[in-house]
């Protein structure tokens, strides 16, 4: 079955960097464009970034476009998320995301917050 389990999250101070990891299972991780979300309690899911299959074209949410990277590495069938330059405002439970077979798959979420 399709499993996507997230790591990486902690409590950073603002101005800090953090990379979060998502690897995938259960599907054909090379074949598939990903994602991640991030929600705060009481806020939708929110789109951070989204990545084709073969890495190209990365697409970002305009509140993180210049400080967070989407990458992956297909052979190791893991999504990372760099997130540079860390803001409050960035804290959140953060989630990757596939869709295939008309269903959206999610990890359980891993907790990033930024406080000082």
């Amino acid at each position: 079955q399709v499993q996507l389990v997230e790591s990486g999250g902690g409590l950073v101070q603002p101005g800090d960097s953090l990379t979060l990891s998502c690897t995938g299972s259960g599907f054909d991780f090379s074949m598939h464009s990903m994602s991640w979300y991030r929600q705060v309690p009481t806020k939708e899911r929110e789109l951070v970034a989204i990545i084709t299959s073969l890495g190209m074209g990365p697409q970002y949410a305009d509140s993180v476009k210049g400080r967070f990277t989407i990458f992956r590495d297909n052979p190791q069938k893991t999504l990372y998320l760099q997130m540079d330059s860390l803001k409050p405002e960035d804290t959140a439970i953060y989630f990757c995301n596939v869709f295939l077979n008309a269903i959206n798959y999610w990890g359980q979420g891993t907790q990033v917050t930024v406080s000082s």
